[in-house]
C-alpha cells in the first residue's frame, strides 16, 4: 500500500514539473490589442540549431510577424529571431520564413476560416512546451475597430480601478 502512495506522489510531482516546464519565450501583446481573437491553435516550428539557442536567450520579436498559408503549408513570416553570437558562420538569417507544423485537419479548418473576409492568422505567443519543443500559438483574428479598442480600454481601466479599491479596502 505504501508503494502505491509513493507512485501516486511521484506521478503528481511529474505532472507539476510538466506544467511548470512550459516556458514562455515571448508574447505578441500588440496582437491582443489590435485584434479580436476568435480561435487559438498550437503549432510546432521547423527551426535550426542556432535559432533554438537564440530562443533560449529570449531574443525574438513577434511584433511584425504574421502567418500565411502557401501551397497547403503554414508559414511564419516576419518573426525576427536574432542571430546567435557563438554560431559564427553557421548562423541563420534573422527574418527568414519558418514552416509551422500542424495536422492536416487543423490546417483545413484554418484555411477555411482565414479565407473568410476580414480574418487574419496572427502569432500570439511562442514558448517551450513540457518536452522542450518550441511551439507557436496562432490565433484566427478579426481586426478591431477604433470603438472596439476604446471599449476594451475602458474595461481594463475599470478592472484596474476595482482592483485598486479592493487592495486599499483590504489594507484597512
Amino acid at each position: 500500500m505504501a508503494a502505491k502512495k509513493n507512485k501516486n506522489k511521484k506521478k503528481a510531482a511529474d505532472r507539476k514539473k510538466a506544467a511548470d516546464a512550459s516556458k514562455k519565450i515571448t508574447e505578441n501583446r500588440k496582437a491582443r490589442h489590435k485584434y479580436e481573437i476568435l480561435q487559438q491553435i498550437e503549432c510546432g516550428v521547423v527551426l535550426i540549431g542556432s535559432e533554438v539557442k537564440s530562443l533560449r536567450e529570449g531574443s525574438i520579436s513577434l511584433n511584425e510577424a504574421y502567418v500565411r498559408i502557401e501551397k497547403g503549408e503554414l508559414w511564419l513570416i516576419g518573426a525576427d529571431i536574432a542571430e546567435y553570437r557563438q554560431a559564427s558562420f553557421w548562423n541563420h538569417k534573422p527574418k527568414r520564413s519558418r514552416k509551422l507544423l500542424v495536422n492536416r485537419k487543423e490546417l483545413d479548418k484554418l484555411t477555411e476560416k482565414s479565407l473568410t473576409q476580414g480574418m487574419t492568422l496572427v502569432p500570439l505567443a511562442m514558448y517551450f512546451n513540457a518536452r522542450g519543443l518550441v511551439k507557436v500559438l496562432v490565433g484566427v483574428c478579426r481586426g478591431k475597430k477604433l470603438h472596439d479598442k476604446r471599449e476594451s480600454n475602458k474595461q481594463t481601466d475599470a478592472k484596474r480601478e476595482m482592483d485598486r479599491q479592493m487592495k486599499s479596502a483590504n489594507r484597512r
